[in-house]
């Protein structure tokens, strides 16, 4: 069982703290089942008698068993609660691992909003879970166990009511946990839903506005939110069913215990004091097992959220670092593609086609093509993002996956499609490819992609901050601090995934007159839509379907590919795609 395993696993390193929660737990139930006994020792031989000293005495020895009882319940939560939020750290940190260790492929699969709540709400349930079996599980059966031999030491001719009881318990929570179990799973899938309509619309608030959805938006969310609220509530209907019932029965034992047990003093086979105390221990008992069953009902939405878990600690990342990393040769950039091809998980037809190029440093390879031809994809092959599933992809003639990651990534470096900043400083961000980069230098990277400007009429300067989702920066901007954390970096490799789209013409040009310097001795690999962008690459690779239909320089094109005619003249009149205005 994924719940078992996991618990197994996550408290190995605080078997200490486990073993102290085991002896204080059973030295404060000791001590707690020790005290009804002496109750009847002092009702028996002290009040019946008139023995003034011995209530003394015995009341004496029962404030110093509770005291120790006191004492001993705080040291085994102390221990508990340690454990548990020790176990809820260590579990966040591995999800965190593991989903930072996975591709783009598996981060699909599983969704940003169930990856959150992953690591948030199910990892808090288990540690929920592990305060409560620590405090309240260890307890139960040794409190319910040490109650039963007590209870018969007091009169044994009663026990039947023990037998009676905790069977109507036990019946009561396996039908509880047989309707849970389906309606909790129920209930964190859907709590993966709310998580994603609410980051999406949190995400897309600006489209959400600029079309007026707001109506539609709050109706999505509110069925979302009602799916949850069902769900809950049959949930919670359970829950309040189970309180009632618990009390009858508890209620019921007590007037079972005073009737038939008074019947037994009046014939003289059990003493008042010995009746109380039994009629103690007989609370006791149902109250470990009323303990156990609302532990045992919070196993099935664990056992629920111990798979979540699991799933992800368990999938492996389609993308590993070699175990003996190759002797990495000089940085020069040269890169190739070797039949690559490449499909996603499910797919009918592949994204990438038998791709074969080759580009040499100090040359410009831009690739263009329709939506969906699969060039986002390509160059998202070459920081190694996703592993063809054949071919190769050759760095300065050493395959992708034979390098040590650290040292691709200082060979590599990409501008996404969907530029990105962290929350932070300037500085912080543009520091992220090379961390001992000089102010000088980020200036530098700053003017060449012509962002120094806005950058020096902020605040604080590179020390500025970037909000979270760089919300306080507008598109143009954040692509431009995007490439120029590329250009601090200094690789040998730049790839810009249509990484000038949100400029206008004047600053594309600008930014690429300004670039050439910069990768006059690197191969940069270009995305762009916009063909004044990529009119002066040496090598332009036309993508139809996944397959490259076309290659050449943009004269060479215009005569040969009627795909990337097509392409030349919706965006320019006839005299600029034949006069060499390009």
């Amino acid at each position: 069982m994924s719940l078992l395993r996991l618990l197994r696993t996550s408290t190995r390193p605080y078997l200490p703290w486990v073993v102290g929660v085991l002896v204080f737990q059973l030295l404060s139930t000791i001590a707690t089942l020790f005290l009804p006994s002496l109750n009847a020792r002092i009702i028996d031989d002290g009040v019946a008698r008139g023995d003034t000293d011995f209530i003394w005495r015995t009341g004496a020895l029962m404030l110093a068993v509770a005291l120790g009882q006191i004492v001993t319940a705080v040291a085994a939560v102390w221990c508990g609660a340690r454990t548990a939020m020790g176990v809820g750290r260590d579990l966040r940190r591995d999800v965190y691992r593991r989903v930072g260790a996975f591709s783009a492929r598996e981060v699909g699969a599983f969704g940003a909003p169930s990856l959150i709540t992953r690591n948030t709400n199910d990892v808090q349930q288990i540690q929920m879970l592990t305060l409560m079996t620590l405090n309240f599980m260890v307890m139960a059966p040794i409190m319910c166990i040490g109650g039963i031999v007590m209870a018969l030491r007091e009169d044994a001719g009663l026990s039947w009511l023990v037998w009676v009881s905790i069977p109507v318990m036990g019946v009561l929570l396996g039908v509880l946990m047989a309707k849970l179990m389906p309606w909790f799973r129920t209930m964190q899938e859907r709590l993966d839903g709310i998580n994603g309509v609410l980051r999406e619309q949190i995400t897309g608030i600006r489209v959400i506005r600029a079309f007026v959805k707001e109506p539609f938006e709050t109706q999505r969310f509110r069925r979302a939110n009602q799916d949850l609220t069902e769900i809950s509530l049959r949930i919670g209907a359970l829950f309040v069913l189970m309180f009632p019932v618990v009390n009858m029965i508890m209620h019921g034992a007590t007037a079972a215990v005073l009737w038939f047990g008074g019947h037994r003093v009046d014939q003289g086979l059990i003493q008042i004091g010995a009746l109380t105390a039994f009629l103690q221990y007989m609370l006791q008992i149902l109250t470990s097992v009323m303990m156990a069953s609302f532990m045992f009902m919070m196993v099935p939405r664990a056992i629920v959220c111990a798979e979540r878990i699991c799933e992800v600690l368990d999938t492996e990342p389609s993308i590993h670092p070699p175990q003996h990393p190759a002797t990495a040769p000089e940085p020069r950039g040269r890169l190739r593609f070797d039949g690559v091809c490449f499909r996603y998980p499910g797919a009918e037809e592949p994204v990438l086609d038998q791709i074969d190029f080759a580009a040499e440093p100090g040359t410009t390879v831009a690739v263009v093509g329709a939506t969906g031809s699969g060039k986002t994809t390509l160059v998202s092959l070459i920081p190694r993002l996703f592993d063809p599933v054949a071919g190769r992809v050759l760095l300065d003639d050493v395959a992708l996956p034979d390098y040590a990651p650290e040292d691709l990534a200082g060979r590599v470096g990409l501008v996404p499609q969907k530029a990105f900043l962290f929350s932070g400083t300037v500085a912080e961000n543009l520091r992220f490819g090379r961390e001992d980069a000089t102010d000088e230098e980020l200036w530098e990277a700053l003017r060449v992609a012509q962002a120094e400007d806005f950058v020096r009429a902020m605040p604080h300067g590179l020390e500025s901050s970037v909000a979270q989702g760089s919300t306080n920066v507008s598109g143009g901007q954040r692509q431009r601090l995007s490439i120029a954390r590329a250009i601090v970096a200094r690789p040998r490799v730049y790839v810009f995934d249509d990484s000038f789209s949100a400029l206008d013409v004047a600053t594309d040009a600008a930014l690429r007159a300004a670039l050439r310097p910069v990768t006059r001795d690197a191969t940069v690999v270009t995305v762009a839509q916009r063909v004044s962008t990529i009119a002066d690459a040496d090598l332009i690779l036309v993508l139809e379907h996944g397959r490259i239909t076309a290659r050449g320089s943009h004269d060479e094109l215009l005569e040969t590919s009627p795909t990337y005619r097509e392409i030349v003249s919706s965006q320019l009149t006839a005299e600029q795609s034949t006069g060499g205005d390009l």
